[in-house]
């Protein structure tokens, strides 16, 4: 196969060529500074970098390795670095990289699920897939797969070249388990980076793809009305035991008929209500409306039963509690 540009058949550097020491101080400018203490200051020259750099015009621009490893700084990949403020999130780190890869790149995995706001924390290393080439290239900086992408399987996103909702969703399966994997489900089929056309597309050619198995079985339980992580979990964990199917968003109506609230999770059949209880509770506006619509609900004759992050470490306390709620309120155990 023909390398792209940027690429060699054999030894394939994995980074473009990047700013050298006699370029980089071009067009650059200095400014006086003070160092040391009060005895003794010194002035030294101050050398404004581009927004990334090498090692090599780092040393020229007088910044030392301490200097470079401190919270000023931070490194993209070997022998690439960015200034801190050029960095500020995700997609700010990945932007100086992408110009630098080769031209078929793209952004992959849990990286490319972090600039599509999934909740999965970016990895420090970005993770790129490439086509398939007879030495994939590597890089110490970068995490680097092979994958034969179709045109529908990259988008440009936030300015950045990405595998689809649907490709990023597949390759993470095989290395996440199925609750955390139906949170990114859900959060991509909320934000429209997925959607089921999309989905099924994608696995009706993905033949024996470590972890198509994962992603047919949680396909189906993907739901656009989850609204965060934890209320995807606690989903997740209740479908998949002996308890009925909680319906998401659910309405709670006034005397009237009037929605006035929404349960995250709940069995208008039974009235009872699940709801997830994150730090943004605890500011005093968000607790008063909290207040209001938890009183609300009881009023109206629901059983809300409220869990926090201690109790979606696992699904212990969220099905036995429902359970026991559901109890409660005329189910029995074994019914659908």
């Amino acid at each position: 196969m023909a390398a792209l540009d940027g690429v060699s058949d054999i030894h394939s550097p994995m980074i473009k060529s990047v700013v050298g020491p006699s370029t980089a101080m071009t067009g650059l400018h200095r400014s006086a500074a003070h160092v040391g203490g009060a005895a003794g200051r010194r002035h030294v020259a101050v050398v404004s970098l581009p927004p990334h750099f090498t090692a090599a015009s780092a040393r020229a621009a007088g910044l030392s390795r301490a200097t470079l490893r401190g919270p000023g700084f931070v490194r993209l990949a070997h022998n690439l670095t960015v200034r801190l403020d050029d960095a500020i999130d995700v997609c700010e780190r990945l932007r100086p990289l992408a110009p630098l890869l080769p031209d078929d790149a793209a952004f992959s995995h849990a990286t490319a699920a972090a600039v599509f706001d999934a909740p999965i924390d970016a990895p420090k290393r970005p993770h790129v897939a490439l086509t398939p080439r007879r030495v994939l290239p590597q890089h110490a900086g970068l995490v680097v797969h092979g994958r034969r992408l179709d045109d529908e399987d990259v988008v440009v996103h936030r300015e950045l070249r990405l595998t689809s909702g649907a490709q990023t969703f597949l390759d993470l399966a095989a290395g996440m388990p199925p609750w955390e994997l139906v949170a990114i489900g859900d959060a991509l089929l909320r934000a429209g980076h997925i959607t089921r056309e999309s989905l099924s597309g994608r696995l009706a050619r993905a033949g024996r793809v470590r972890g198509v198995v994962r992603v047919r079985a949680c396909a189906g339980l993907l739901s656009p009305l989850a609204m965060s992580r934890p209320e995807s979990l606690m989903r997740y964990w209740i479908v998949n035991s002996d308890l009925p199917d909680p319906q998401p968003q659910v309405p709670v109506h006034d005397q009237w008929r009037r929605v006035v609230a929404h349960g995250d999770l709940g069995y208008p059949e039974w009235r009872v209500l699940l709801e997830y209880e994150g730090r943004q509770q605890a500011e005093p506006e968000q607790f008063g409306r909290d207040v209001d619509r938890y009183s609300l609900m009881a009023a109206d004759g629901w059983l809300v039963l409220r869990f926090a992050g201690r109790h979606v470490l696992g699904p212990t306390a969220v099905v036995d509690r429902t359970r026991r709620a559901l109890i409660s309120r005329g189910w029995q155990q074994g019914a659908s």
